[in-house]
């Protein structure tokens, strides 16, 4: 807003204060509060404060930085700049008028005094989703509204009233929008809105926004297949149905897909694994949910154990936290871990890996952590194994007991059921 309108404005509440007649007013009011407008308003009113500034300022405007704390400071700031005589006329001027003129100058300053105040997040929401409703909105207004209400989402009371309000279909719209930048930032505001928030991650999954946010994540702009990815993160943990629907759209060959594109953007690289981790994860906490067959799938799984050869140590750090949280599901069969995506070899290389980064002192807290979660992750599996070969060894001294299997035979058959459980996975 203008210089010249606060001015105005604040002189104007000094002379009805000074004059003691303004009973309706508040001169202790200290909202500080900020003037918001529509996109339209605000172009009109900077038009209008612009138009009405003067081309010359006196040396003592040098003060007016536009910032005070309340109103009472703007108040005491422009009674302190104004002069005391003109100051006087116009109070003996206010005293001149009328009590119907007064009580109009009193009703048009409390009208101001609302426009003042700072609006609720609930109207400031209504107020960008309006504006988006607006289909000759500019691209920058429209990208302005969004930024909006990705700000004003982040609390879940937000989060849960912008379907009220109408923002989940204005802004689920956006994803169509031929601009990237614009279907990015709308991706992002469903991601944060679903963010652990099952009230919401129902609502957008009843609108049928995940098919159309699992394509954007193949977008070839980089910064929308990130967001993307984000907000169907967002949607599926710790959701039975986002999670159901996911797997329905070929989600496991989309995540395969990605892990194993080394030319895709290591950051969509690093949000997938960390997404197949936590899938892994919510379900081994889960004991009463059946576990997903997705995540039991040796493509799958080979492409997250792939990806501990990568030279970037988040990555590999990313990567191990998933492989350590899908050996922990009950029905992942060690066997495919060993034989179909060699992760004893890949795990010992890893060690080397590590073991000559030590020598950069800079990184060695960080690659020491990074080292302890691999052989954490080499303990499990190996555990792991050792439960097939007891469950078989098992199984087969019985038959050695009861039935006098000679033992050289009995070890060779072990070996055998191993070999064949290993083909038949």
């Amino acid at each position: 807003m203008g210089r010249t309108l606060w001015l105005l404005l604040l002189f104007w509440l000094a002379v009805v204060i000074m004059t003691g007649k303004a009973d309706g007013i508040n001169n202790n009011f200290t909202s500080g509060g900020l003037f918001w407008s529509t996109a339209k308003e605000e172009g009109d009113l900077l038009h209008k404060a612009e138009a009405q500034d003067d081309s010359t300022t006196s040396a003592g405007d040098g003060d007016f930085d536009g910032g005070f704390s309340s109103l009472d400071g703007m108040l005491q700031w422009a009674i302190g700049h104004s002069d005391p005589v003109k100051l006087k006329e116009r109070a003996e001027d206010f005293q001149r008028l009328s009590p119907s003129e007064l009580n109009q100058r009193q009703m048009d300053v409390k009208e101001l005094m609302e426009k003042l105040k700072t609006p609720s997040d609930a109207q400031l929401m209504k107020i960008a989703i309006d504006d988006l409703k607006n289909s000759s909105l500019s691209l920058e207004d429209r990208y302005r509204a969004l930024q909006e209400l990705l700000a004003l989402v982040e609390p879940i009371d937000n989060a849960n009233d912008l379907n009220k309000l109408g923002g989940l279909l204005v802004v689920m719209e956006e994803l169509s929008n031929p601009d990237p930048d614009i279907r990015t930032i709308a991706a992002w505001i469903l991601g944060k809105a679903s963010q652990n928030n099952p009230v919401v991650q129902e609502q957008v999954l009843e609108l049928g926004a995940l098919a159309k946010l699992m394509k954007m994540v193949k977008s070839s702009f980089a910064e929308e297949a990130i967001k993307a990815l984000y907000a169907v993160s967002a949607l599926i943990r710790n959701s039975l149905v986002g999670q159901e629907l996911f797997y329905a759209e070929t989600g496991s060959v989309m995540l395969q897909d990605i892990l194993r594109n080394a030319s895709i953007d290591i950051r969509l690289r690093m949000r997938v694994v960390s997404l197949v981790g936590d899938l892994a994860e919510s379900q081994s906490e889960d004991i009463g949910k059946a576990e997903m067959p997705s995540l039991r799938d040796r493509i799958l799984l080979k492409s997250v154990v792939d990806l501990t050869a990568s030279t970037d140590l988040d990555l590999q750090e990313k990567a191990l936290v998933a492989i350590k949280n899908l050996l922990q599901l009950k029905t992942t069969e060690a066997l495919v871990f060993k034989n179909f995506c060699a992760l004893d070899d890949a795990l010992d290389k890893m060690r080397k890996f590590l073991h000559d980064l030590m020598a950069d002192e800079s990184r060695r807290d960080y690659v020491m952590d990074v080292e302890n979660l691999r052989s954490e992750v080499e303990f499990i599996f190996h555990e792991k194994l050792e439960e097939v070969v007891i469950g078989s060894g098992f199984i087969y001294y019985c038959y050695y007991h009861f039935c006098g299997v000679p033992h050289s035979e009995l070890m060779n058959q072990i070996f055998c059921h191993l070999q064949v459980q290993c083909h038949s996975t």
